[in-house]
C-alpha cells in the first residue's frame, strides 16, 4: 500500500472508529481504545507496551518536576523511586506522601523512607515499598 493510501485509510478509520484515549467497550462487548483497537482479542504488542512505558515516565517526570521542587534536586536513583511510586499511586497519590515530602525536602531521606513505610500503600504492595524504602534510604538502586 502507497503512502498516500495509508493516509487516506487512516482517515476513513478515524472517520468510521472515532478515536478515543479511554478504553471504552465497543458494540460488540470488546474493550477498545484508539482508532479501534480491540484490547480483548489483539491487545497491544511488546514494542506498543514500551512505547507507552517511555511516554509515562516522561509523564511522570515531568509532573514530579512541576508540582515537586525537590525532585531535580534529587540523585537519578531517588528520582526512580518518585517516578515509581507514581506508576502505582498515580501523581496525586504520591502528592499525598506529605511527611514523605518534606523529609525530601529537609535532605533527610531515612526519615522519608520510615514516612513511606508508614503508610497503608506499603502495607498493600509490601516488597515494592520496602525495595523503594531502601533504594530511598541510601540512595543505591538494588
Amino acid at each position: 500500500m502507497t503512502p498516500e493510501a495509508k493516509q487516506k485509510l487512516r482517515r476513513l478509520l478515524v472517520k468510521h472508529e472515532g478515536c478515543k484515549n479511554f478504553p471504552y467497550t465497543d458494540t460488540t462487548g470488546n474493550l477498545s481504545i484508539g482508532v479501534g483497537r480491540n484490547l480483548t482479542t489483539r491487545g497491544i504488542s511488546e514494542v506498543e507496551a514500551f512505547y507507552l512505558l517511555e511516554d509515562d515516565i516522561a509523564y511522570f517526570s515531568s509532573k514530579l518536576a512541576h508540582f515537586l521542587p525537590c525532585f531535580l534536586t534529587l540523585d537519578e536513583n531517588r528520582q526512580i523511586v518518585l517516578v515509581d511510586m507514581c506508576f502505582n499511586l498515580g501523581l496525586q497519590g504520591l502528592l499525598n506522601f506529605r511527611e514523605m515530602i518534606s523529609a525530601l525536602d529537609a535532605g533527610n531521606y531515612a526519615l522519608a523512607a520510615d514516612a513511606m513505610l508508614d503508610s497503608l500503600w506499603a502495607l498493600q504492595v509490601k516488597e515494592r515499598a520496602t525495595s523503594l524504602a531502601n533504594i530511598l534510604r541510601t540512595g543505591e538502586l538494588e
